[in-house]
């Protein structure tokens, strides 16, 4: 892990801003993007939320379906399992 040399209070609220160079090195989107929070130890460590399917964690081209990430790959599986079990 690389230090940033960067340094932020703990509001009343008990939250902390995260430093734009920061936010701007990820990529993050204000009122859009989310993060992942992990505790290792004694460590707090904030990821940069990217959904992933949830039958093979594919990142790449995913839709929302039933509250769930599903790649396009997949739905292409189970379409085919759907058509093969109609034939039967």
């Amino acid at each position: 892990m690389k230090s940033t040399g960067m340094v932020r209070a703990v509001d009343k609220m008990g939250r902390v801003v995260i430093p734009k160079e920061i936010r701007e090195h990820l990529d993050v989107k204000n009122d859009v993007d989310s993060f992942e929070i992990y505790v290792d130890g004694d460590s707090v460590i904030l990821r940069k939320y990217q959904p992933t399917c949830i039958f093979c964690k594919n990142l790449a081209d995913s839709v929302e379906l039933a509250g769930h990430t599903v790649c396009k790959q997949c739905i292409e599986r189970l379409n085919k399992l759907k058509e093969e079990s109609e034939e039967e």
